[in-house]
């Protein structure tokens, strides 16, 4: 959890296809692949108001990302590009709320926040785990192995959690990807996705 002082956890993970949620505002892109953006209001999201206000602060800066029809342009870092990466993306909406040290890319995100101990691996691919008990919204989510790189550590995907939606009691989260899935329906770009494990 994230607060003015401290550093958002992370909880390393991967997800795979989604499934359907109710009460979407879409913002189509034309020129994007795949079906158009995503986003959800706060209130759509389990127990929002009951989130510190740093949390929600960034969460509510992230949302307002995803209603500007951005694509996912790797190397960018500032939505004035017409799109961003997914470590872009969670650079400019940290550094954006308070969190000027947080580095630029993937991998170095997770050093930063391993380093300050805000760090819960979820080594299971069971949704059900008990690993994820300790998941909250605002957590940093990092994912190895989405593209070949000479990286260490190899982490190469971010994105920020977001919680239960209210309609399914899913869990979502947000940030920039070349084809992660919502609704069953791939999306490229600022958008809010559907956080699930791979199967066993």
């Amino acid at each position: 959890m994230a607060t003015p002082e401290e550093t958002p956890s992370p909880s390393a993970t991967e997800t795979t296809q989604p499934t359907a949620v109710p009460s979407v505002t879409a913002h189509p892109t034309p020129e994007k692949k795949g079906a158009p953006n995503v986003t959800v209001s706060p209130n759509e999201i389990v127990g929002y108001e009951t989130y510190p206000p740093k949390v929600r602060q960034i969460i509510e800066a992230g949302l307002e990302l995803t209603k500007q029809n951005l694509g996912y342009t790797y190397g960018s870092a500032d939505p004035v590009n017409g799109g961003m990466d997914c470590s872009g993306f969670v650079y400019y909406v940290l550094r954006q709320n308070g969190f000027p040290d947080v580095p630029r890319d993937s991998s170095q995100q997770y050093v930063w926040v391993r380093k300050a101990g805000n760090f819960d691996a979820v080594l299971s691919r069971h949704a059900d785990t008990f690993e994820l008990d300790a998941l909250k919204p605002g957590d940093l989510l990092f994912w190895s192995g989405t593209y070949n790189i000479d990286r260490d550590p190899p982490v190469t995907h971010t994105m920020i959690y977001l919680g239960r939606e209210k309609g399914t009691k899913k869990r979502i989260m947000i940030g920039a990807s070349d084809g992660r899935t919502y609704d069953g329906k791939q999306r490229f770009g600022v958008s809010v996705f559907d956080f699930k494990l791979p199967p066993p």
